[in-house]
């Protein structure tokens, strides 16, 4: 080891996406040696760059013989190894879905080294010396229910070129028996949910991400996230995304006593239960907000910093929603307005008052733009994809800002008919008859997107997106 004294803190990559190996600073003199083994602070930072992945557990195999051989397994936890005592032989094999699945690396680890395996890499070593201590810190606990991966330490495809023969050294009998990697069945990437599957943003949702063994897709009626068992209703840990599309939006409704409730109980409590899932199990939140937070006041588009101020019931829950999930390490609040998707929605009522002859009377004074359910969606994907920057983004379509009453004349000259038809009228015009509680709107809805450009999430034209919606 003295030959190991000094060293700076450094890190090596190696064809294994995700697996990092450490050289540590390792401090010692004639009294023996002294090393910080894991620093979070220092392994986090710039440079090193290593995974802030929230250990668990600390875990230690200690091997009194030379040529113990242990392995090959890949759990679905992130592992932080290093070596106390001895020093060892170790190969790992990307046992992930992908295109690096199969991929090897070896390198020897003594008390000066580390490495980072992330989640589905098999891990295994040998042992050079006697009375080595191996140490791993997880970042979950072992469960009998976990999904687990193995590969043969003999396999011909890896063909790792073990120091001592697997002939000559002590192997379990559990590890002999593990499959050959033509009949390794690969680990898939933690999964999805998506909640509010069956809703306008649920099904583009669906569309996007398609059907696969590691998304899910959940209703109120299977998965209820305001009941008192939701940690319990999963393995979260199995988890790295929560994607969050289920909301209460019937704005008017939520001024009223029943409405108000469930308002709150589907926009706060759902979400902070949501919140404290995601925190817990290092899991990135994606949540659905609205410009039903502002008060609509602003001279100009509201940008992801603006201080939240909502009017009615429906924008305090959202606004309250918001900031509860801002204080979830990993997330991404995509600010929305004026939705359009698979579904009822105002374009698709205009287009059937057009057919029908109708001449309808249409809000003037409310300015904003529309969000694409699809739009939304690929936004979530490329953000989920890129690793983008976490926090807020406003997402709409791009363009001029129009009214209610331009966007509905627009729809009545795309499906064929006569925009005049179209009266426009003030929201409180257009509220003088309601017979029940009336939701305060904003006036002004318009959101800034120069910061979604910038982070290269693709916005198309209002109009142009308006109509390819019409004709699909």
């Amino acid at each position: 080891m003295a030959t190991e004294f000094g060293k700076n803190l450094t890190v090596t990559t190696t064809p294994i996406p995700g697996l990092i190996v450490l050289d540590l600073p390792v401090h010692g003199d004639a009294r023996g040696w002294f090393k910080e083994n894991w620093q979070r602070q220092k392994m986090t930072a710039p440079g090193i760059d290593l995974p802030d992945f929230g250990p668990v557990q600390n875990n230690i195999s200690f091997n009194d013989a030379v040529g113990t051989t242990r392995g090959i397994h890949a759990e679905p936890w992130d592992k932080y190894v290093s070596v106390a005592t001895g020093r060892i032989f170790g190969a790992w094999v990307d046992l992930r879905e992908g295109d690096t699945f199969g991929a090897v690396y070896t390198t020897e680890i003594d008390p000066s080294r580390a490495i980072f395996v992330p989640r589905g890499v098999g891990n295994s070593y040998q042992t050079l010396e006697p009375d080595t201590a191996y140490t791993y810190l997880v970042n979950d606990h072992w469960s009998p229910t976990a999904t687990y991966t193995f590969l043969n330490l003999a396999d011909e495809t890896a063909a790792i070129d073990w120091p001592i023969p697997l002939d000559t050294v002590e192997i379990s009998e559990k590890d002999k028996n593990h499959p050959r990697l033509a009949d390794v069945t690969p680990m898939g990437p933690r999964k999805i949910l998506v909640t509010g599957a069956n809703g306008q943003l649920g099904r583009a949702l669906r569309e996007e991400f398609g059907d696969h063994p590691w998304v899910e897709y959940t209703t109120r009626d299977t998965l209820d996230l305001t009941s008192p068992d939701l940690p319990a209703a999963r393995r979260w840990r199995d988890y790295g995304t929560i994607i969050n599309a289920a909301a209460y939006t019937k704005v008017d409704t939520a001024e009223t006593p029943e409405g108000r409730s469930h308002a709150w109980a589907a926009n706060v409590t759902a979400v902070a239960a949501l919140a404290r899932i995601a925190t817990a199990n290092d899991i990135t939140l994606v949540h659905i907000s609205s410009d039903y937070v502002f008060d609509g006041t602003k001279h100009g588009a509201y940008t992801p910093e603006d201080p939240l101020s909502p009017l009615g019931v429906y924008g305090q829950t959202k606004a309250a929603g918001d900031a509860i999930v801002s204080t979830v390490p990993h997330h991404y609040i995509l600010r929305t307005s004026w939705v359009i998707g698979d579904g009822n929605n105002f374009v698709r009522t205009m287009a059937t008052l057009a057919e029908r002859g109708i001449n309808p009377r249409v809000v003037n004074d409310q300015t904003g733009r529309l969000t694409f359910t699809t739009d939304i969606a690929t936004t979530t994907r490329t953000l989920l994809d890129t690793r983008a920057p976490h926090g807020t983004y406003n997402i709409t379509s791009d363009g001029e800002p129009q009214t209610w009453y331009d966007i509905a004349r627009d729809v009545y000259h795309l499906t064929g008919h006569d925009p005049d038809r179209v009266t426009g009228v003030t929201t409180d015009e257009y509220f003088t008859d309601a017979t029940g509680p009336i939701a305060p709107r904003p006036r002004n809805s318009i959101l800034e997107l120069a910061a979604t450009r910038d982070a290269g999430i693709p916005l198309g034209d209002g109009r142009r997106r308006l109509k390819d919606y019409l004709t699909s």
